[in-house]
């Protein structure tokens, strides 16, 4: 009797465990991942990986709701005026000091962007990179070691110490010019007001390097922002000319480029950000779209987490509270390593279709500074 008792599994334990379903909500969607038989005898490219990363869950899920997103952005066109969106992509130094440079000026090369927002680091090591390399080295390498031999450690990057001394040789005379500039046109009808994003559009020109993000900036005419200049090499520089340059200094003026940066979002007829990282480039860009009442799509990739409150780590629902994206706006964060993600990104979208305009022999559609 006893043993006949145990053969039954417990009711309860069976309830639990074989506890019936609600049926699935219409429209969802089933999780599934890259059939790579389908590519048999054929290469997969990026587009076709961010595609079917889409239903894979996780953050795959995220890269191709983010790719999604950015095409939206690209490929809008205002049915009045027929002007595209106005894309603004934002990014911390380190990217440019990676070779994501690349990546990032492949964008400004094509017109693919509208502004950027950028840190001090982001335009030095930009315009470094044009007059000596860096070097990929290790993250375990300790730091006293490379600082007796003159090296600078990047994550898993290395800048040596004379880079920066060519960058001053290069930087400092045409600081000594714009000074010059500066001062002659006080008696002008028109006296001259470097801003930070004049100042990077001069340095764009001076390099005169295909290979560099802010020649390509300042050749198309796409304003950078940089609204922390001084936190940085350039810094340091700007400096030093004090000294050389007394009684007279530069002065950069930070309020006309607010103003114009506002501007261009409140001017947009639609708005979408792309910022890879946090800080004051994160925060720079969604506030401009405060003044429109919110951009329209937003894309974030980045490591950071929200726990601490911190600006760098919200998701952009925290945004939407403040007006900074549209309450019907769409959003995605990425969380992930923007050296991984972005070209990713940048292939499934932007690149693929300039590609296709290009076998076509359209003109590929452009972002647009907001008139």
């Amino acid at each position: 009797m006893a043993d006949q008792a145990n053969s039954a599994a417990p009711s309860g334990a069976t309830e639990a465990v074989l506890k019936p379903s609600d049926p699935a909500p219409e429209g969802a969607v089933p999780v599934s991942g890259i059939d790579f038989n389908q590519y048999a005898g054929k290469d997969i490219s990026a587009a076709d990986l961010v595609a079917g990363m889409t239903t894979m869950g996780f953050q795959a899920t995220s890269i191709g709701q983010a790719a999604q997103l950015i095409n939206e952005m690209r490929s809008y066109r205002d049915p009045e005026t027929s002007s595209g969106a106005t894309i603004f992509l934002g990014y911390t130094s380190n990217l440019i000091s990676s070779g994501l440079r690349e990546t990032l000026r492949y964008l400004v090369q094509h017109r693919h962007i509208s502004a950027i927002v950028t840190t001090a680091g982001g335009v030095e090591e930009d315009l470094i990179k044009c007059l000596a390399p860096t070097y990929l080295g290790k993250f375990s390498s300790p730091g006293a070691g490379l600082r007796a031999k003159g090296l600078n450690r990047i994550g898993n990057l290395v800048v040596p110490n004379n880079n920066y001394c060519a960058f001053e040789d290069w930087v400092v005379p045409i600081l000594d010019r714009m000074l010059e500039e500066q001062e002659a046109s006080k008696t002008s009808e028109e006296p001259l007001h470097w801003t930070p994003s004049k100042v990077i559009h001069r340095l764009g020109k001076e390099i005169n390097d295909e290979r560099s993000v802010y020649y390509w900036a300042a050749r198309n005419d796409i304003p950078v922002f940089c609204p922390a200049l001084t936190d940085g090499s350039l810094g340091d520089m700007l400096y030093f000319h004090t000294f050389k340059a007394s009684p007279a200094m530069l002065r950069i003026d930070i309020v006309e480029d607010i103003r114009r940066i506002n501007t261009l979002a409140v001017r947009a007829k639609k708005s979408g950000m792309v910022i890879l990282g946090g800080g004051v480039v994160k925060h720079h860009i969604a506030n401009a779209n405060l003044m429109r009442n919110g951009a329209d799509w937003a894309v974030y990739v980045n490591t950071a987490n929200e726990f601490d409150g911190s600006d760098a780590g919200a998701r952009p629902d925290e945004a939407v509270s403040w007006g900074k994206i549209k309450a019907d706006g769409q959003s995605v964060k990425v969380y992930a390593e923007a050296t991984i993600a972005f070209p990713l990104l940048v292939a499934a979208t932007f690149a693929r279709a300039q590609q296709e305009d290009e076998r076509s022999q359209k003109p590929h559609g452009t972002a647009t500074e907001g008139t």
